[in-house]
């Protein structure tokens, strides 16, 4: 998408004032503000309803501008060489003498860092002073947006100003590991864990159940249409929409595909439309057919999972 010079300057505006908008990403749209400001940081808790004990991720335009807030070691460099900007965040240990305003952390010691690929919030993000504090642009335990009208939809005129950059090419959230002792993924996402432990040359650890938070998109529900889900789904009721990665001749009004071949890539970044697409539908039920627990597909089922849990 063309990058339109006005809008990266009525966003980088209103971020100097301690406003809350939405920005593009890669991965899902964002609700962004300056991360070190607690007036910026405050808002965007308020406006997503979002619980204080769910830290926030900090966008940076590269690793320099975040020497003066976290410490890193060989692990980050060899991943960040190899996938930033991109999909992973980055759980290291804050500096003492960092600006980053301790409501995006919970007061904690540790700071998640992402540096994301969308060309137009990176345009943003080398003009500004400060990086930005940016959960995903939804409210709090519901579905991510993908696009702009998704963001319209959940905060209407709450929202200062959303800066357009077309449908999100990724559609999950990024994938989340803590490198400050031995790497283990807190949250599986956009990036699959398999291309991370190549990199790394190690074994890693997934531990996205903690018995504490300790980084977004760890609480049991999330990501919800607002409707029941029912997983691994055999039969279909007359009053529930179903869900299938591929496509079948057997097309009903009530079927939804993720893809047309069944590519978990495609489904992922179809995912967060379709559960969009189906609750507007006025369907009072979800049921999910099998899908495959490999890849990006490990991904598509914590994410159902968690949704699974609204009653």
């Amino acid at each position: 998408m063309k990058t339109n010079l006005a809008n990266i300057k009525k966003a980088k505006k209103l971020l100097n004032i301690s406003e809350c908008i939405a920005i593009p990403t890669e991965t899902v749209y964002g609700l962004a503000g300056n991360a070190y400001s607690n007036k910026a940081c405050k808002k965007i808790f308020k406006l997503k309803k979002r619980p204080k004990n769910n830290p926030l991720i900090v966008h940076y335009y590269n690793y320099q501008n975040l020497k003066k807030d976290c410490n890193f070691n060989d692990d980050f460099l060899k991943l960040y060489k190899k996938f930033c900007p991109g999909p992973i965040t980055f759980i290291l240990d804050l500096k003492k003498n960092s600006k980053i305003s301790k409501l995006v952390t919970n007061k904690k010691k540790t700071l998640a860092v992402r540096f994301p690929k969308h060309p137009i919030t990176r345009n943003l993000l080398k003009i500004l002073k400060f990086p930005l504090a940016a959960p995903s642009a939804n409210l709090s335990k519901r579905v991510s947006a993908v696009c702009s009208s998704d963001v319209k939809e959940d905060f209407g005129k709450k929202i200062k100003f959303i800066l357009e950059g077309g449908r999100s090419s990724i559609g999950l959230e990024s994938t989340i590991i803590d490198l400050r002792n031995k790497p283990k993924i807190l949250r599986l996402g956009g990036l699959d864990v398999s291309t991370i432990k190549r990199a790394l040359n190690k074994e890693i650890r997934i531990n996205n159940k903690p018995l504490k938070i300790s980084a977004p998109g760890q609480f049991k529900l999330h990501y919800s249409p607002g409707i029941p889900i029912r997983l691994n789904a055999k039969k279909i009721k007359n009053n529930e929409a179903c869900i299938m990665v591929k496509k079948t001749n057997l097309a009903k009004s009530n079927f939804y595909f993720l893809s047309k071949k069944g590519d978990l890539k495609e489904a992922a970044k179809n995912l967060y439309s379709t559960l969009r697409k189906i609750r507007k539908s006025k369907y009072k039920s979800i049921a999910v057919k099998k899908i495959s627990n490999k890849g990006l597909g490990k991904t598509i089922n914590d994410r159902l999972l968690r949704a699974s849990r609204f009653k």
